[in-house]
């Protein structure tokens, strides 16, 4: 899969610690749907396993990411099963990586105090 050398590249030249770790767990989560398609007796078999391999600290806010991710499942699904084009797994990628990105920076943001009323 493109996007999994994609983001393997990335790996190599990123500086930051912290997004290098990301982009593994990326990695191996991708590689992960890949052997789960693959195994999977059928599509909805795939998205139920394929949901709960981590996208969030113990898949505690996994439903938060619900469009991107059923998207992405469904290309990565569609490309292993079928041969399906690849272009659909890196726009469901895109847009999976924002969602979880707003997620994950807003649990590592400061809440701000309200003035009491």
């Amino acid at each position: 899969m493109k996007l999994i050398e994609d983001l393997e590249s990335l790996i190599a030249k990123e500086p930051s610690m912290f997004r290098a770790q990301l982009l593994r767990e990326d990695v191996a989560r991708l590689r992960k749907l890949q052997a789960l398609a693959a195994a999977a007796p059928d599509a909805a078999a795939f998205r139920k396993a394929g949901a709960r391999i981590g996208w969030t600290q113990g898949d505690a806010r996994t439903h938060e990411l619900g469009e991107p991710l059923e998207r992405l499942l469904a290309a990565v699904y569609a490309f292993e099963k079928d041969s399906a084009p690849e272009a659909p797994i890196i726009e469901a990628w895109e847009a999976l990586h924002r969602a979880r990105m707003e997620k994950l920076v807003g649990c590592l943001s400061t809440p701000v105090p309200r003035p009491l009323d």
